[in-house]
């Protein structure tokens, strides 16, 4: 079996937040979905799933994190272009997210963030790797 991540996140609305992440250009897995819980999929080996606080703290050992007013992890996301950042900010931001800070440009990389309504943060980047001397 291939090795793939699995980003689990509490949110206090699912369907909320899977309109949200299709927003982004996720897509929803109904094999692993459920009222609870939406299995959203950003590739074939990255997938986000998103819980309802109840089941969250089902597998959880500590009290759920206020992402709203402290951070509590950054996801990052790499795209094929600063169009491909820029539309999926787009797309976001109508969906209801919020961008807290301007787009930032490190010359061999485009970062824009952008966060959900829980306040989870999502870092969209594009990465030109054919100038590893500007890295």
């Amino acid at each position: 079996m291939a090795k793939q991540v699995f980003i689990n996140l509490a949110v206090k609305d699912v369907q909320k937040s899977m309109d949200f992440y299709t927003a982004l250009g996720f897509t929803n897995n109904p094999q692993f979905s459920d009222d609870a819980g939406k299995c959203m999929v950003w590739s074939e080996n990255i997938f986000v799933m998103l819980l309802s606080h109840e089941k969250f703290a089902s597998f959880a050992t500590k009290p759920i994190a206020d992402t709203k007013s402290a951070v509590a992890g950054l996801f990052s996301l790499s795209v094929d272009s600063v169009d491909e950042v820029n539309n999926i900010m787009t797309n976001g931001l109508k969906a209801g997210g919020t961008e807290p800070n301007e787009m930032r440009d490190y010359g061999f990389m485009q970062q824009r963030t952008i966060e959900d309504f829980d306040g989870h943060t999502w870092e969209i980047f594009y990465m030109d790797i054919s100038n590893p001397t500007e890295q």
